[in-house]
């Protein structure tokens, strides 16, 4: 695997970073964590890491100044991932203790799980199968030879809910709620899941990543 490029974990303060490091760091040794503009925009590739409420994950990027360097290193088509709350951070609008806008960068909704069968507790906590959406695959994406129904690590109460169905690249199931396991426009990936804390199959997700580049 060539690793002659940076990859940038963005640091906003938000989230333990150790584990994102750590799996990046095992295929990347060009890994680092980061939370300064100008080492972000000469990157090759950006990680968006994160635990939190919606509203404290964005209020960390606005402080730094990184909202708008993350949205130009979008639109210039380099490749981006998130994950967890980071996923959530690439739409446009959260719902989490109110209405706050998001990077914008993949239109859509973070919304809060529905009543669910069986008095189900949220947070979602745990493992859960990720499927393909009907009429789609998941060749050339990063989740590719992969199983279908594989297991992968959850930790959320909030759910990725894109505009446009094409943007949706994984599905799961909680509670009897179908929900938005994973998205994708372009080369920008988020996955709702923790493909860190997700075993092997989790690590072969980052793997393909960083192959993508």
């Amino acid at each position: 695997m060539s690793t002659n490029f940076k990859i940038t974990i963005v640091d906003y303060g938000v989230g333990n970073t150790h584990n994102v490091l750590k799996a990046f760091d095992r295929f990347c040794p060009q890994i680092h964590l980061s939370g300064n503009k100008k080492e972000i925009m000469k990157s090759d590739a950006l990680v968006l890491p994160g635990v939190g409420s919606f509203q404290s994950g964005m209020s960390g990027l606005r402080k730094r100044g990184l909202i708008d360097p993350i949205k130009e290193f979008a639109h210039m088509e380099k490749p981006i991932i998130g994950i967890c709350l980071g996923a959530q951070l690439l739409l446009s609008t959260g719902c989490e203790f109110g209405t706050f806008s998001g990077l914008g960068i993949i239109l859509g909704q973070v919304v809060k799980f529905p009543n669910l069968e069986n008095k189900v507790k949220i947070p979602h906590i745990g493992w859960s199968e990720i499927c393909l959406p009907q009429r789609k695959n998941w060749k050339n994406t990063i989740l590719d030879s992969m199983p279908e129904k594989s297991n992968m690590y959850f930790v959320h109460s909030y759910n990725l809910k894109p505009d446009d169905p094409e943007d949706v690249l994984a599905i799961s199931e909680y509670g009897g709620h179908e929900f938005c396991a994973a998205v994708k426009k372009g080369n920008i990936y988020g996955c709702q899941f923790h493909p860190e804390r997700s075993g092997e199959i989790g690590l072969s997700i980052i793997k393909n990543f960083i192959e993508s580049i």
